[in-house]
């Protein structure tokens, strides 16, 4: 007997097959995310009145705890340790450290007062004991040391330095450069070589102007320095000012003898710059002021 072509044939679809397994791997899926998440029990709560508000259940009794029951998921596994990721841990230790960034303006302004005078101090010391060494140079008026804020400035006089018109050292003079040099080298900073001149022109077949004369002595003492005592020529800035930046009024001969001079001039960072409120407030907690100046 045919079979009937109305009647469909036995057994499943063969996509049923395929539906079952599917379902099954979903089912198995969500079990796992369940016995791997870890329960809020108040997060829980408040989605399960959430839930009875939307769908309209109503009770007699109302529940002020989550129903105590036996899980067969937490008989058999207990919920994993949460750690801290290292982006948390992070954050937490740049919010343990915001507290040291409340600093005044006023607090700031004292830190960098106090740290700019016990800069000045060191160094006065520093110019101190460079006026010690120098000290029968200084007698005889041949040089002078002082200090201008961050600066310390060697003041060579044409006096026993230069003949009258050249930029050729002495030959009596070279000691002297020694122990300048010597002196130099034991700072750090910048050092600025500047040639000063008095307002009378000069025009030679050496020189044609007090600019080249000036810049031809800084240049010399400068040329001495990194030759005989080594100076790392990084640290050196050679000027030449002319008639520029007298010291006093070129009215008398010997004012301008005075302005006649080539400055050694030893300039010292400060120590202020870049300063943020986090430093300020290390430096004010660890009182680590001295470290913060050198």
């Amino acid at each position: 007997m045919a079979d009937c072509p109305k009647c469909p044939p036995a057994g499943a679809p063969l996509w049923l097959a395929t539906f079952a397994d599917l379902m099954s791997l979903l089912m198995c899926f969500f079990v796992l995310l369940l016995s791997f998440a870890t329960m809020d029990a108040a997060k829980f709560k408040k989605v399960a009145e959430s839930m009875e508000d939307a769908f309209g259940v109503q009770k007699d009794i109302v529940a002020l705890e989550i129903p105590m029951g036996t899980s067969i998921i937490a008989q058999h596994f207990s919920p994993a340790q949460t750690k801290p990721t290292p982006i948390e841990e992070i954050k937490q230790s740049t919010n343990q450290q915001s507290t040291k960034l409340d600093v005044s303006a006023e607090e700031m302004d004292k830190v960098k007062q106090k740290m700019l005078q016990a800069k000045i101090g060191e160094i006065e010391d520093q110019a101190d004991k460079i006026e010690g060494s120098l000290a029968p140079e200084v007698g005889e008026g041949l040089v002078s040391v002082e200090t201008e804020g961050l600066k310390i400035i060697i003041r060579i006089n044409e006096k026993g330095s230069f003949p009258s018109g050249t930029a050729i050292l002495k030959a009596g003079f070279e000691p002297v450069m020694e122990k300048i040099t010597s002196a130099v080298n034991d700072t750090t900073g910048i050092v600025h070589v500047a040639g000063h001149t008095d307002n009378i022109p000069i025009s030679t077949d050496w020189y044609r102007s007090n600019w080249e004369l000036a810049a031809g002595r800084a240049v010399t003492v400068a040329d001495f320095m990194m030759k005989k005592k080594g100076i790392d020529p990084n640290r050196i800035v050679v000027e030449g000012y002319a008639d520029t930046k007298p010291l006093v009024d070129n009215d008398t001969a010997e004012n301008r003898a005075k302005n006649r001079r080539v400055e050694i001039i030893i300039t010292q960072p400060d120590p202020t710059l870049g300063l943020n409120a986090e430093d300020v407030s290390e430096i004010i907690q660890t009182d680590s002021l001295k470290d913060k100046i050198n």
